[in-house]
């Protein structure tokens, strides 16, 4: 019979819980996971941050999605070249962020792209207002390290408050756990 008491209490607890945060009474989450993953790799990785922080997930989509001959960084006249080329390309961007003022804290996911973040980052950047909100910088590299893409995401846009980013090609779960603690 106490069992049953026990079980009965149990699942009326966790309907009132889920009734709580249908309401939207429970805390929301402060954390917002934006990024931009041409090929799917960044992707992961913003998964599992979003995983990891309890963070909500935001695909950062330009208008037109990059073809594979866009990508073709060997090509000089792709699409992604000439963006990479030209310091005030702003790629347009579809959606927005759904109540952008409540995140304090941004992990912004990118692909490096010769040694930048690729321009539609600046497009994400010059929509929002940053003021009070702390942004982490997270990147994919087939060789280049996140310094570079760091340094010009500080220069151009000197006031925000930025926190450490880090390359996270293949990191274990383990690795990206360990450097959202240090954050």
């Amino acid at each position: 019979m106490k069992r049953i008491l026990l079980w009965m209490a149990a699942a009326l607890m966790m309907g009132a819980a889920a009734s709580a945060q249908e309401a939207g009474t429970m805390k929301e989450t402060k954390t917002l996971v934006a990024y931009f993953s041409a090929t799917g790799t960044t992707e992961k990785v913003a998964k599992q941050i979003a995983s990891l922080t309890g963070g909500v997930l935001y695909r950062i989509q330009p208008e037109k999605a990059y073809t594979s001959a866009d990508l073709d960084w060997h090509d000089k006249a792709s699409r992604s070249s000439v963006e990479m080329g030209d310091a005030k390309a702003r790629p347009a961007i579809k959606g927005t962020v759904d109540d952008f003022g409540r995140y304090e804290v941004i992990y912004l996911g990118y692909p490096i792209w010769w040694n930048l973040p690729p321009r539609v980052i600046n497009t994400f950047m010059e929509s929002y207002d940053f003021a009070g909100k702390t942004v982490i910088p997270f990147a994919t590299s087939g060789g280049s390290s996140i310094s570079n893409s760091e340094k010009a995401l500080r220069e151009s846009y000197p006031d925000v408050e930025w926190g450490k980013g880090r390359l996270l090609n293949r990191a274990a779960k383990e690795e990206i756990k360990d450097w959202i603690q240090k954050q």
